[in-house]
């Protein structure tokens, strides 16, 4: 029986419907957590649910290219999902627009601080040139922060480790330091975690408020073009 048991688990686990039910349960189970626990900040369901799916892979000795094969399918709704936030973005229009002068200067000021404090960082501790180029771009969402990456002569795969806990880090914290820098407008906090932690903190954002969460969503989008159009431009002038 064990035996039989085994082998229906290898031909489940090489099946890439298995990476996808593992994504989704993963994830139920980090939200189920984060309600039950009061939404506390340091339990984002996605930090949860990356500790679980490397637990799970780590233990059943799945691959990680194996377990992708499913889960690409989530990665793929990545950018439908991006593009959704345009709903609360639209609804909020108005006050957009009554702040945009304040948003260009925020969106400089943090797109240039997290790139720069992610480099000093990394060269501060030694890090190669490879790994300095590939954490510039990690405040920008996926998609865009891999490619960038590889402009510059980074490794997209290192850059997608960094932006994933760049998000977590900063929607499980920002909430904190936000409130100890006495920022309570919602169009500046949800701007300030748009453009720090891109898509989980925008995620973070909409769930605390409609207009911190159109404003995150904003702040992503901004960031993102800023940083496709200016890093690599400034990597080929100055690196």
């Amino acid at each position: 029986m064990n035996a039989d048991l085994r082998d229906i688990w290898v031909y489940l686990s090489a099946s890439p419907l298995a990476g996808l039910t593992m994504t989704l349960v993963a994830y139920q189970a980090g939200l189920w957590v984060f309600e039950r626990c009061g939404r506390r900040p340091v339990l984002n369901p996605v930090l949860i649910a990356v500790l679980l799916l490397a637990g799970v892979l780590t233990l059943s000795g799945i691959e990680y290219r194996t377990y992708f094969a499913g889960a690409q399918f989530v990665h793929f709704l990545l950018g439908p999902a991006t593009v959704a936030l345009a709903v609360p973005l639209y609804n909020q229009f108005q006050q957009v627009r009554q702040s945009a002068r304040a948003m260009i200067v925020a969106l400089l000021v943090g797109s240039s601080a997290s790139a720069l404090s992610a480099v000093g960082l990394a060269w501060v501790f030694g890090g190669s040139a490879a790994t300095l180029r590939s954490m510039a771009p990690k405040s920008v969402t996926s998609p865009i922060a891999m490619g960038v990456s590889e402009q510059i002569g980074g490794l997209p795969s290192l850059t997608a480790v960094f932006v994933i806990l760049t998000g977590i880090i900063a929607a499980t914290f920002g909430t904190w330091v936000l409130n100890l820098a006495r920022v309570t407008d919602w169009r500046a906090r949800g701007f300030g975690m748009g453009v720090a932690a891109h898509g989980i903190g925008t995620a973070r954002a909409l769930q605390v408020n409609e207009v911190a969460g159109a404003f995150a969503g904003l702040g992503m989008g901004l960031n993102g073009l800023a940083t496709a159009l200016l890093l690599p431009t400034l990597y080929r002038l100055f690196w």
